[in-house]
């Protein structure tokens, strides 16, 4: 099977942007935040290409 490099900024991009709407909803809603935490470990696993 061929191996292509698959781009990953852009997950990086939305990790990034979701680790800062995990820290905006904990200062505003503080027991909420884990709501974030699903888009924080998909975007980090598919920055690091593990899915």
């Amino acid at each position: 099977m061929e191996t292509s490099k698959k781009s990953t900024g852009l997950y990086w991009v939305l990790f990034l942007i979701s680790v800062v709407a995990f820290f905006g909803v904990y200062k505003v809603g503080g027991g909420y935040c884990s709501m974030v935490l699903p888009f924080n470990c998909t975007f980090f696993a598919k920055a690091m290409d593990l899915m």
